[in-house]
This record gives C-alpha cells, sequence and structure tokens, in this order.
C-alpha cells in the first residue's frame, strides 16, 4: 500500500495530498532554505533559519501538523504526499556506510522545514555522527544487517527504544524508491491492538521485566536497566520495544513478548513510500521495520531521508552540549 492508496476517511486521518500550489510554496521555501548561509545543514544558523522558515509552509500543512501533535490518533501516522522531490534531478544513491546530508539540498529542507514545525529536530551523537537529516539506503557491508543499511526483513521496532530520551516521532521522506517499487516500510500502533492483548499478557508487559540493547547503527551504547514493554497509561500506554534488541528477563515475559510481536505482525500494514512522500510515525505508539528487497547497488536503488523529533528539549538539556540538537 502506498500513500496514495490512504484513504482520509477509512484509514489514517493525518494524511494529506499537497496541491500544485501548496507544493511550490513548499518550493520556494525549501529554495530559500538550500540558499541560506552557511549552507550545512547541522550548522546552528541554518537549523535556526529552518525553525523561521517553517512558520510559512501553507496553512492546510500547518493544521494537519498542529493535530497530528495534539493526538497521533489510532494509527500514529501523519503522512504527506506531493513534497517537491525531484527524482531526475537527484545524484546516485549514497551506498557507503554511515550516509547523511550535511550540504543543504531541497529534500533535506523540505525534511527539515516539515520536522521544525512539528517539534525539535534532534541527533544522537553516537548515531551517524550526530547528522540531523540521515541516509537510509542500501549498503552492499550491511546487506544481512539489522540496521538502516540492510536489505533484509528489519524487525519491528521503535526507534532508539534503549535510549532514555528517544525521538517522540520519525520522519521518513522518499526521495527515491527501489527498483521493483516493493520495498516497505512496516508499521503497526499499539492503539491497534491493545484491545487483542489478554490481561495477563499485559500485566507482564507492563513489568520491568525486559532489557533492550543498542542497535549496530550506534558506535557505544550500553543496554537498558530493566523496563517495561508498556508504559505510562495502562488505557492508552506508550511502546518500548526493538522486538530484534529487546529480551525478556524470565520465561514468562518472553512468551508474553513474542504473543506481542505476532499480534502486531497480524494486524500491520506496508508502506511503499514515493518520491515526495513523507511519513512521520509517532515514536511512542508505533513500531517500524522494513520487508526486504534487492538492491542492485547501481545509484537508483531506494533512498530515504529519516530525521528525529523531540517535542521538548528541555528534557534532555543536560545531555546536549550547548543547548544543541545532538544528544551525547
Amino acid at each position: 500500500m502506498s500513500i496514495a492508496d490512504i484513504s482520509v476517511d477509512t484509514a489514517i486521518p493525518f494524511r494529506l495530498d499537497l496541491t500544485v500550489e501548496e507544493r511550490a510554496e513548499v518550493r520556494a521555501l525549501a529554495e530559500e532554505l538550500r540558499r541560506a548561509a552557511p549552507g550545512l545543514v547541522d550548522e546552528e544558523a541554518w537549523v535556526a533559519e529552518a525553525r523561521r522558515l517553517s512558520c510559512r509552509l501553507p496553512l492546510r500543512l500547518l493544521e494537519r501538523i498542529r493535530e497530528y501533535r495534539s493526538d497521533a490518533g489510532p494509527d500514529g501516522m501523519l503522512c504527506l504526499a506531493g513534497l517537491p522531490v525531484d527524482e531526475d534531478l537527484l545524484p546516485k544513491t549514497p551506498s557507503v556506510p554511515d550516509s547523511v546530508e550535511r550540504a543543504a539540498t531541497v529534500p533535506a529542507a523540505v525534511a527539515m522545514l516539515v520536522g521544525q514545525q512539528l517539534g525539535e529536530v534532534i541527533a544522537y551523537r553516537d548515531e551517524k555522527f550526530g547528522a540531523l537529516v540521515q541516509n537510509v539506503v542500501p549498503v552492499p557491508s550491511l546487506a544481512a544487517s539489522q540496521s538502516n543499511g540492510g536489505s533484509v526483513p528489519l524487525e519491528f521496532h521503535i526507534e532508539n527504544a534503549f535510549h532514555p530520551h528517544r525521538p517522540h516521532y520519525v520522519g521518513l521522506l522518499c526521495l527515491r524508491s527501489d527498483h521493483e517499487g516493493t520495498a516497505g516500510t512496516q508499521v503497526c500502533s499499539v492503539r491497534r491492538v491493545l484491545g487483542r492483548i489478554d490481561e495477563a499478557d499485559r500485566k507482564i508487559l507492563e513489568a520491568p521485566r525486559f532489557v533492550t540493547e543498542a542497535p549496530p547503527s550506534f558506535r557505544s551504547a550500553e543496554r537498558t536497566e530493566p523496563h517495561p514493554v508498556l508504559g505510562g497509561s495502562s488505557e492508552d500506554p506508550d511502546l518500548r520495544v526493538d522486538f530484534n534488541a529487546t529480551s525478556a528477563l524470565d520465561e514468562e515475559a518472553g512468551h508474553a513478548l513474542t504473543r506481542l510481536r505476532d499480534t502486531m505482525l497480524d494486524t500491520s500494514e506496508s508502506l511503499v513510500l514515493a518520491p515526495g512522500e513523507l511519513v512521520f510515525l509517532d515514536n511512542r505508539l508505533v513500531v517500524h521495520g522494513r520487508t526486504d528487497f534487492v538492491p542492485r547497488y547501481d545509484g537508483r536503488d531506494r533512498w530515504l531521508h529519516r530525521i528525529f523529533v523531540h517535542l521538548d528539549n528541555r528534557l534532555s538539556r543536560p545531555h546536549r552540549a550547548d543547548n544543541g540538537p545532538v544528544l551525547v
């Protein structure tokens, strides 16, 4: 299923198809931001300009972002289509580990403009060297890995489940689809499956009977202290799990974790993003993964930009040097 196949009435409520006029408005803002000094995505002055220009995004887009920020709905997703990404103007898809966008480009500017209106775009020093706009591309040496550089099925996870200051939102902007147009971002919201989890399993999942390792993309990190998989409100819990990296501390908890994974897989959807489509996932509610695909490493492989967004940077202030966007 692509974003274009999603009905705003029957599926994901937070979806917006930009009009031709709105696309032109976003393009003009992205071009203005691309030209802003010093032309480097991670520089403080450029980020400040992205924050300022984001206030001039089209009104319908601002309204949809604000609605989504208030409550992400049953699916926890914001889907935007028609953003100004011109595949024919792109360079070759990168194919090296830790690929990021340092120089300002129109697609990077688009991702930052929308992300800065949703919250504050952040990054982690130990992941892709703290770059704010990261490339999700297939990498030959990582083909079989459980990472954003792999091409095998990627296990369901919330982003950086091990970290005490996990992103509130994860944004994925498609620049280029895979050759066959079949590589899907698999998603499932805990709100969609909560009623299918029996009471005994919920009690187990709400207890600190699980630990999570850092993902391969982090250069250095330790596993967590014991934590629950379902936290916060019992009626509307937050999710903290990486089914590849989260382990149960006892057999009973392990069975409950397996049943949760199976239920989420049964309830999941697969979004095949097209160029100019951007999806935000509420990282407190939604696990995501990826179907397998066959990269050719010919410069035309699947290419996404990824950004992380926090709602309240004060919560992570002790971990951000000089009040910057990178957590250390």
